[in-house]
């Protein structure tokens, strides 16, 4: 059979991969070194304006008002430099020191582990280094076991260590631009969005770029020994994303941990008990509260979204090895998934630009539809260079693996896929926007119904979350429906991809939610002006709708990513139907949808834990050390930060090994097909709590910040800050930090890690597994 070609010939796929990797590697850098021209020292008045500006213009049109918030207040405009600097660097030193202690305990995992992946796949043909029969090409040779072993063991641990530095660049990242956008909202609440935003775009740029560059060269390098054994090769790349996904669990859990028991702690104390505002510098959390946002929000999510990229690749490239692409060799569209990723890279970043060149923020009602506009952009290129993609390397006719048979699909029908997956992020996006941002009718219900006590605003809360499933779970399953009519199981796969395509926007958006929070933290601790604080808190608000919108991403794109992963589980384990009506599924099924709920219990529980010793420790220094109410003594913040640092590294390790050893118990002992059932139970039930976790929690930090703000007239008669309805809003918000911080957040990298882990895994499975119903 002679296939059909793609227009776009190997050479030039080669070269665009790698080329778009470096540009956008290259805009992370100028990003950063438009960053670093704010200065975090004092500087001569007369020299002001250009040196600090960060952009075009700073010199110019706002150049006149730098220093006249200070001087209208009274402020040392040097003292409040300084302090700025010296907290920036308690949160960095605070934020590094927890990561280094966390990747401790997670490269022993990565060892051990690999360990793991190398003996249960290397013993599949007894260690032997004979050829194989091929799984899927009958009548052909392949690579033998034990080099399927040790390749996909190089994969695991270059995933993990992928995912590590991203999650540490992050939060390098995050912690240089924290003060620096604190000292930009002197100058007007437009610099420092800009400063804001273009620090998250390095972060964003900098994951997407690294992580197809990494992917793309494993892919180059494995292929110097697979040769034309695609099928082989593939499989081996599969490890990618499971040592990424297994990461990213560590850095979202213990990083959740870390900075819910400090804001949990710092809330109960010093808002609800003693009735002083959030990040003052007399609360002995605050220190600990801010290095959270760093280590749980940036790199736990730098690492999660990483992961979720990295799976969708390898579950598209697993199925697009045994269609018709793998079987003729047709190395473009057999890089499909990749050239998504690079012309997504090209499609952020144009749309980067609106935010940074093409429009200016000047009022603070102007930042959150700023926000949107990067989503609405980012998803119209995109989906513009997705036909271009589809186009130019694609053939327009070619076979795509179905369960054993081969579906015949045209190139137009696998663009659909991707473009359902991209427009179905937006819709997602948008419905989390509006049952999370307090400027539409649900949240301000959350906060109306405080009047009458905290239970009544628990109450409306989880209704919220609960109702707030319904749209995406519907935008996911038309997503699923439509994408795998189209192209089966490669159609999910590529749906995820597009859902993900935008992923240095998303990323971007996330990120500024906590550099802007940190901005704020360290304008309270530098006792800054009030209306310096109101810029901040005005980026903050906004940005904790954005971060809600990219947990929406992140948690739809994981039901997609987990669902293709699935299939190809399925496809390499054997299996040719899923019977719910077999006794061995339906026990597995069951189990699965209950695992996200163990899941959710041990994080909950654990940030509970941490948070009774960080509210008795802040109790104890207010109680005993003499001064510190009244401002005249400083607190302790070496304590807490090390009561959150042991706390977490400690719990993180009971919900980690139930995700990694659920796959590994259930397929050696009860066979794959009770863990096609775990797998199929876990998604399911695991995509409704994860949405109705982070927007519930998401709901209550707004209502609380809607009464904060005053806004409206409203909001103005729930307030002022202390009342009782603001002391019953402070409590909700407490309740909702774990659910949308730890628990919430991890669950899409649960479903996500069983899935990769069973597919990297089934070919021991499909050997020796169900070992309990052999000899039963």
């Amino acid at each position: 059979m002679v296939a059909a070609a793609a227009i776009l010939p190997e050479l030039a796929t080669q070269l665009v991969v790698p080329v778009a990797a470096a540009v956008g590697i290259a805009f992370a850098v100028l990003q950063w070194v438009l960053v670093s021209k704010v200065k975090v020292a004092p500087e001569p008045r007369g020299e002001g304006g250009s040196a600090a500006g960060g952009g075009a213009g700073a010199g110019g049109k706002d150049g006149a008002s730098e220093y006249l918030i200070e001087e209208e207040e009274g402020l040392n405009d040097h003292n409040v430099v300084l302090k700025c600097a010296e907290i920036q660097t308690a949160i960095s030193e605070g934020a590094t020191s927890f990561l280094f202690t966390e990747y401790k305990y997670a490269g022993g995992f990565m060892t051990v582990f690999a360990v793991l992946i190398f003996v249960f796949l290397g013993s599949i043909e007894g260690f032997s280094t004979k050829s194989q029969p091929c799984h899927y090409s009958v009548g052909k040779t392949c690579k033998p076991a034990l080099a399927n072993a040790a390749f996909s063991t190089i994969a695991f641990v270059l995933g993990a260590v992928t995912s590590l530095v991203s999650g540490f660049l992050g939060m390098k990242i995050a912690t240089y631009a924290n003060a620096r956008t604190t000292l930009e909202a002197r100058k007007g609440v437009g610099k420092a969005f800009i400063t804001a935003f273009r620090s998250g775009a390095v972060m964003g740029f900098l994951l997407a770029a690294s992580g197809l560059f990494v992917l793309y060269v494993a892919i180059n390098l494995f292929g110097l020994y697979y040769g034309d054994d695609w099928e082989g090769l593939f499989e081996a790349i599969t490890g990618y994303g499971l040592g990424g996904s297994s990461m990213a669990l560590f850095g979202r859990v213990g990083g959740g941990i870390y900075t819910k028991a400090a804001d949990v702690g710092a809330d109960l104390v010093g808002k609800v008990e003693r009735n002083i505002p959030e990040d003052d510098p007399r609360n002995p959390a605050v220190i600990a509260d801010n290095v959270g946002d760093n280590v749980g929000d940036i790199a736990g999510m730098g690492s999660d979204l990483f992961g979720s990229y990295a799976e969708s690749s390898c579950a598209a490239l697993v199925v697009a090895s045994i269609s018709s692409f793998g079987i003729n060799h047709q190395f473009t569209p057999m890089m499909y998934p990749l050239l998504i990723s690079s012309v997504g890279i090209i499609a952020c970043l144009i749309t980067t630009l609106f935010a940074t060149d093409f429009f200016e923020v000047k009022e603070v009602d102007q930042i959150e539809p700023a926000l949107k506009k990067q989503l609405i952009i980012s998803t119209a290129v995109m989906t513009a260079g997705i036909a271009l993609v589809s186009w130019l390397g694609l053939p327009y006719t070619f076979t795509i693996f179905n369960f054993g048979a081969q579906k015949t699909v045209h190139s137009w029908q696998l663009f659909l896929c991707v473009a359902v997956g991209l427009w179905a992020g937006l819709v997602i996006g948008f419905i989390t926007e509006y049952y999370t941002s307090n400027a539409y009718s649900p949240v301000q219900d959350v906060a109306d119904s405080c009047r009458t006590g905290a239970a009544t605003n628990v109450i409306f809360g989880l209704a919220l979350g609960y109702k707030s499933v319904i749209i995406p779970i519907f935008a996911i399953a038309f997503s699923i429906f439509l994408s795998f009519s189209l192209a089966a199981m490669y159609g999910v796969a590529v749906a995820a991809l597009g859902m993900l395509s935008t992923i240095a926007t998303g990323l971007a958006i996330d990120a500024y939610g906590p550099i802007s929070d940190n901005a704020g933290g360290i304008a309270e601790m530098a006792g800054m002006s009030h209306r310096i604080r109101e810029r901040t808190d005005a980026l903050d608000a906004a940005g904790n709708t954005t971060a809600a919108i990219g947990k929406g991403f992140a948690i739809g794109s994981a039901a997609l990513v987990s669902l293709a992963l699935f299939g190809a589980f399925v496809s390499r384990a054997g299996i040719t139907t899923v019977d719910v009506l077999t006794p061995n599924v339906f026990i597995g099924l069951l189990v699965g949808a209950m695992l996200p709920y163990w899941f959710s219990a041990m994080t909950m529980k654990s940030v509970g834990s941490a948070a009774l010793k960080m509210v008795e420790e802040v109790r104890r220094q207010f109680n005993t050390i003499p001064g510190l109410m009244e401002g005249t003594a400083k607190p302790d913040y070496a304590t807490c930060v090390k009561i959150s640092t042991d706390a977490s590294i400690k719990e993180m390790i009971p919900p980690g090994a139930l995700v990694m050893l659920t796959p590994l118990i259930v397929g050696t002992f009860f066979g794959v097909e009770t863990l096609s059932g775990v797998l199929a139970g876990a998604l399911v039930s695991g995509v409704q709590i994860a949405i109705s976790a982070s927007n519930t929690g998401g709901a209550w930090d707004n209502a609380k910040k809607y009464i904060e703000a005053g806004a409206s007239e409203h909001a103005k008669s729930l307030g002022p800050k202390g009342s009782d309805c603001h002391k019953a809003a402070v409590i909700g918000d407490t309740i909702g930090d774990p659910l949308k911080d730890t628990s919430g957040p991890s669950l899409n990298i649960l479903i996500k890690l069983m899935a990769v882990e069973s597919l990297v895994f089934a070919p021991f499975f499909a050997t020796y597994g169900g070992i309990l119903f052999k000899y039963l």
